[in-house]
């Protein structure tokens, strides 16, 4: 029988080692301090078999933009259990105690990266973000159905370029749904750091801003490069990795991708966890030279709190439904309600009539992945993982749920 209590500072150190193990990791001290302060930041838990840690679980004190609002959200982190306490229920208690205590602080979402993607289901987590790697071509200029924006590029120092793209990041948050808060330390120790924690040959990184100066900035790229490598028995050109790229206007995503593009020295331009509607694979005008290659679930969320979540969030059309909700960890979301929603706002109150099946089934999980507006709930009535017993029922859904933009962050934690 495991304990499942709060992890002291002072046991941080044990939970690496175990992470560690179970990561098959072993990092240099300087990545292993990083990871220490992080740990420190966090809220964390963990499996004691007497006075052996076997299981640990941390959280980051997030905000997530969701659709019209920004709400709390614990995002998990450093989810392990140790081989020798497999398959024994050490990480259905962690996970239990974990969402109770989001429940209990009145966060009604929890989000998280899968390192494995079937295990999070089981706990109500649903797939809501997809992300993409999109590659580019980059022996010839890049072509383009659009004009560029031609106002100034500028390169900023690392050093001072928090205070100027961290705001702009900020901002264009609430655009899109899915995405995190970043603190300055997550900033300075993964946007910004001086080398990559998991390609030392990369540069440090680039940053280039669009705009006039002394005017607020348009957009930016974040961008690292490899050299190229002609020593190999195929000459392999230099690459550039695309960490980020905010824009404000399809104009200025143009001329920042066009910048990077074309880059001396290089022959390859790789964005991993870009969105899948990206303006630049339809103003890109040879789809040969711009291809996804990836394509991937990226942020799972949680709904803690089903009532909270959906009055919380806004509604792109009126919709009326009767909801047969379960949830087998969290029995208070489990039942039937009716939904009304709208523009105006949203009602979420158990449905006491008996006399009809509810208009959907689903699973606690199902309604996640569909939350921010990244799953249609039709697609998931076709895969046979939602019910829908009043005909149209899906539709009205999906068109109350819809966004302008897809939901997307490339922030992995």
């Amino acid at each position: 029988m495991v304990d499942i209590r709060e992890v002291p500072e002072s046991d941080i150190d044990r939970a690496l080692e175990l992470a560690y193990l179970v990561f098959h990791d072993r990092p240099e001290k300087e990545v292993r301090d990083k990871h220490h302060a992080l740990l420190a930041s966090c809220d964390r838990i963990g499996a004691y078999d007497g006075a052996a840690l076997v299981g640990f679980m941390a959280a980051h004190d997030f905000r997530l933009s969701v659709p019209g609002a920004d709400l709390p959200c614990p995002g998990l982190t450093f989810v392990c259990v140790a081989p020798t306490h497999r398959r024994r229920g050490v990480l259905t208690a962690l996970m239990t105690r974990m969402l109770r205590r989001t429940a209990a602080a009145g966060s009604p979402l929890a989000a998280l990266w899968a390192s494995e993607a079937a295990i999070y289901g089981r706990f109500g987590y649903g797939s809501a973000t997809t992300g993409a790697t999109i590659e580019i071509d980059s022996t010839r200029p890049l072509a383009l159905r659009i004009e560029p924006d031609r106002r100034p590029l500028r390169l900023l120092d690392p050093e001072e370029a928090l205070a100027v793209i961290g705001p702009f990041h900020e901002a264009a948050r609430a655009g899109r749904a899915g995405r995190p808060t970043r603190s300055a330390e997550r900033w300075r120790e993964e946007w910004l750091a001086e080398q990559d924690e998991e390609d030392e040959e990369l540069s440090p990184p680039r940053i280039i801003v669009l705009g006039e100066s002394g005017e607020p900035i348009a957009g930016y790229v974040l961008y690292r490069t490899r050299p190229e490598d002609d020593a190999a028995a195929v000459r392999v050109p230099g690459r550039v990795r695309v960490d980020e790229l905010e824009a404000d206007t399809p104009a200025v995503a143009a001329a920042l991708w066009e910048c990077v593009a074309s880059l001396d020295l290089t022959g390859r331009v790789s964005a991993w966890g870009r969105p899948l509607d990206d303006p630049l694979l339809h103003f890109a005008a040879d789809r040969d030279q711009v291809r996804v290659t990836a394509q991937f679930p990226a942020l799972w969320v949680r709904l803690v709190d089903v009532r909270a979540a959906l009055t919380a969030r806004s509604w792109a059309a009126p919709v009326e439904v009767v909801l047969e909700v379960r949830d087998v960890r969290l029995p208070a979301n489990a039942g039937r309600f009716r939904l009304k929603a709208g523009p105006d706002g949203a009602t979420y109150r158990h449905d006491h009539a008996d006399s009809a099946a509810a208009d959907l089934a689903l699973d606690v999980r199902e309604l996640a992945s569909c939350y921010l507006g990244g799953t249609r709930i039709e697609e998931l009535v076709a895969a046979g993982l939602v019910r829908e017993h009043t005909t149209g029922a899906a539709a009205a859904l999906d068109a109350a749920l819809r966004t302008p933009v897809l939901p997307h962050t490339s922030d992995e934690f």
